[in-house]
């Protein structure tokens, strides 16, 4: 009957609406961070995995204009992990790909592109620098499978699984390099350290 399915439906939305989202990692400094998340997301696990590699701790900008050089094919991703069957090109050698394996994944670019962007405007909502930002945490999950199926000869059936992922990342502003005090003290040295410089004829301490 309708009755006990349209219950269940409100008990499961009443359920997603009560929970909060929950990141693997939180940011160091809450109020100077900004997060974003999709769930579910259409696209291929395995080359959102890599593409979100190359983006780890690049700043804003540079992370915006790299997938979009990805998406003009002018630089390339990088396969490290899972590259069984990646061709090689000679873009792989600029981003530091030691074995040569590269791809332009163009659609888990487009994804983390719009991600950034979101993120990005968490930011200014924060009133945050924006061109102070850099991704200080960005991870992709696998999701759930989600089922087709494919007609084979003789009449069989065989299962076209697509493998969704879920992707989070956190934005950070960089924090200013503290001087140390130059206070004219002389660094407390140990006996092998003095030994040392001794017989290196670098003087008297």
């Amino acid at each position: 009957s309708v009755g006990p399915l349209l219950f269940l439906v409100c008990q499961a939305r009443r359920h997603q609406l009560g929970t909060m989202v929950k990141y693997a990692r939180e940011a160091d400094n809450v109020s100077k961070s900004a997060k974003a998340r999709g769930s579910d997301l259409r696209v291929h696990f395995k080359n959102t995995r890599e593409s979100a590699l190359a983006l780890q701790k690049m700043d804003l900008k540079k992370a915006k204009d790299f997938l979009e050089a990805v998406l003009a094919h002018k630089r390339a991703i990088p396969f490290c992990r899972f590259n069984g069957g990646v061709g090689r090109t000679g873009q792989a050698k600029n981003e530091g790909a030691t074995g040569g394996q590269a791809r332009w994944p163009v659609k888990s670019a487009e994804f983390l592109l719009n991600l950034l962007r979101n993120a990005e405007s968490n930011a200014e909502v924060k009133g945050l620098d924006v061109d102070n930002l850099f991704i200080s945490h960005i991870q992709v999950n696998k999701a759930m499978r989600q089922r087709r199926r494919t007609y084979r000869a003789h009449g069989r059936i065989n299962p076209y699984m697509s493998m969704p992922c879920h992707v989070e990342l956190i934005l950070a502003e960089k924090e200013a390099a503290v001087k140390s005090e130059q206070d004219g003290k002389a660094r407390k040295m140990s006996k092998s350290q003095l030994a040392v410089k001794l017989r290196s004829g670098s003087g008297a301490v």
